[in-house]
């Protein structure tokens, strides 16, 4: 599977199904309706079975999905289990506590590098990685094998951070930045603005 052959709604949705089975392994659960399986991830169960028909994988009737089979393939798809090196690009709190998440590494994602401007973060160390200078980013990402980029830098900053993970290499960033970003040829962005999304979920809000 190529990620052009999936729809790139159906992905965001397919790490959300990666889960869901991951639970049921650990639950001993051997095979699994698509109904069970939609409730589960929160999403109708037509919408679930469309989603992994672009997978190739189809339930049987009567039966439902083989669970163990299914999370192989969804990971596989997915790249879980294939080490992925990662660079985190500002060092300040939002930077630190990704780099320290304890979530990343069973999903084979790993903190390999972690960069900075600032002379006086720079030589430090984070989570058992010492945090290096973004001029010496194209070094780090060939060194390390570093496959994706997390941008935690200010807005005002953000356009050159991406700038320069391109240059070096990297082709797969994700940005928290709050700031619409002009992405480099050949380069997969996804960006999670947390205040932007605070403020959908306050719309749900009761007036004050």
């Amino acid at each position: 599977m190529t990620s052009t052959a999936v729809p790139p709604q159906t992905l965001t949705r397919l790490p959300v199904y990666a889960r869901v089975l991951d639970d049921l392994v650990r639950r001993g659960v051997v095979t699994a309706s698509s109904v069970e399986l939609a409730a589960a991830a929160g999403v109708e169960s037509a919408q679930l079975r469309r989603d992994l028909s672009h997978l190739g994988s189809y339930g049987k009737r009567g039966v439902g999905y083989d669970v163990a089979e299914l999370r192989a393939q969804l990971r596989g798809a997915l790249g879980v289990g294939r080490r992925r090196g990662v660079v985190v690009v500002g060092v300040g709190n939002l930077g630190r506590a990704v780099a320290s998440y304890a979530g990343l590494v069973p999903r084979g994602f790993e903190v390999v590098a972690l960069v900075d401007v600032d002379p006086q973060v720079v030589g430090t160390t984070v989570a058992g990685v010492e945090v290096g200078d973004l001029a010496d980013l194209p070094r780090l990402v060939a060194e390390r094998e570093v496959s994706l980029a997390v941008l935690t830098v200010p807005g005002a900053a953000a356009q050159d951070a991406l700038d320069a993970v391109a240059a070096s290499g990297v082709r797969s960033v994700l940005s928290f930045a709050p700031r619409a970003l002009t992405v480099p040829d050949g380069v997969a962005l996804r960006s999670v603005d947390v205040a932007a999304e605070l403020q959908i979920l306050s719309y749900y809000l009761p007036p004050v």
